[in-house]
């Protein structure tokens, strides 16, 4: 638990270097690398990459790996603006 004062928690802390966990509000979870996820189902998947994304929104098809699915595909130019002679 975070911000616990346990001399045994502190003794792991000094061995075992924390996982940094990038937090992106409009895509996946980063966490460096490398990185073991248990699925649902008990499956264990793994990346060996410097850095994991992994997919918060379930619409990735490599999920839980990100693939960036969760992007939306919009145009900026509406397609009656797009037409319109310059």
């Amino acid at each position: 638990m975070p911000g616990t004062s346990d001399s045994a928690s502190n003794a792991t802390h000094a061995v075992t270097p924390a996982r940094r966990v990038f937090v992106d509000p409009q895509g996946p979870v980063l966490v460096e690398g490398p990185v073991e996820i248990v699925l649902d189902d008990g499956t264990v998947v793994r990346s060996d990459r410097f850095m994991a994304a992994v997919c918060t929104c379930r619409r990735s098809r490599t999920y839980p790996w990100c693939d960036t699915s969760h992007r939306r595909r919009e145009s900026t130019v509406s397609p009656s603006e797009d037409r319109k002679p310059r």
